[in-house]
């Protein structure tokens, strides 16, 4: 059986959270900082996020790690503290999904440097990366592995050989983001995508990020076709796009269009939905109440 489908142990699609990043900015995080410090300077707003996603139905928290790697840490002199950032965002997650009975993903994102023969890095390197940051993650209490917004397989290959090195009996989850001519930065398909990390090991496969709702769902259907043996899949779009409004940027989905996008995602097979930048705690609990109607 399917690793995150035992842990889970529930009827689909399971809610995921939404948005970390956007979210702290709302709380006074300043433009280009690293909200991973917060998880040190100001634990309570990262509590205070977990605790808005888990009121608003969320069934999977995901840890404020996005920028937790060295070389992310690194661009703001961080890069000794990797323990100390990841273990307690995992802490602050643990907290508030305890006391709910919901699960905590640890999040890798993407090292911030390309790989040979494009970038300096080798695989072996990434690799060290993410199980640096990974085991962190591990010693804080992460239920499953979430590694999202890459562009690149071979970095995913390495953030999964990282999760059987470091965390061999957890599940893990690679999303990828796509842009609007459905392919990454790197030029993956969706499907592409799907059967390369099947192949490689992932428990569950999917899409975040991105230009916002429709073009998600054009993203995830080209998954579905794609999906093999038990693999799960994931779709985790933006609310919407950036648009300048006074001194700051609103998202353009509101929460009604990403209650019916959630269901749409539902309804073409997707096993977890959830919102990425711009969702909000609003976002997630109408789109909870489509797909989880009590």
């Amino acid at each position: 059986m399917n690793r995150l489908a035992a842990l889970l142990d529930e009827g689909r699609p399971v809610l995921v959270d939404g948005a970390m990043g956007t979210l702290l900015q709302d709380s006074g995080l300043e433009d280009g900082a690293p909200g991973e410090l917060w998880n040190l300077e100001n634990p309570d707003a990262v509590r205070a996020a977990h605790r808005a996603y888990a009121d608003a139905g969320a069934q999977l928290l995901t840890t404020n790690t996005f920028g937790g790697s060295r070389p992310r840490l690194d661009m703001h002199g961080l890069s000794d503290r990797v323990r100390e950032v990841n273990r307690t965002a995992a802490h602050l997650a643990r907290s508030v999904a305890d006391a709910r009975g919901l699960r905590v993903a640890g999040c890798l994102g993407p090292t911030g440097e390309l790989l040979a023969p494009l970038g300096t890095l080798t695989r072996e390197e990434a690799q060290a990366l993410f199980a640096d940051q990974l085991a962190a993650l591990v010693e804080g209490g992460i239920d499953l592995v979430l590694v999202e917004t890459l562009s690149d397989l071979a970095e995913a290959d390495a953030a999964l050989a990282a999760a059987r090195e470091v965390a061999p009996e957890r599940p893990v989850a690679v999303t990828m983001s796509f842009d609007s001519n459905l392919r990454t930065m790197m030029g993956v398909r969706p499907g592409d995508a799907v059967a390369h990390l099947a192949e490689a090991g992932a428990d569950a496969v999917g899409a975040n990020c991105g230009r916002g709702p429709g073009e998600m769902e054009i993203i995830a259907a080209e998954m579905v076709q794609a999906r093999t043996g038990g693999v799960l899949l994931v779709a985790q779009s933006n609310a919407g796009l950036p648009q300048v409004v006074g001194d700051h940027f609103e998202y353009d989905a509101n929460a009604d269009e990403m209650a019916a996008h959630a269901t749409r995602l539902a309804e073409l097979g997707i096993d977890l939905i959830g919102g990425c930048c711009g969702s909000t705690s609003a976002h997630i609990a109408a789109m909870g109440a489509a797909l989880l109607p009590t």
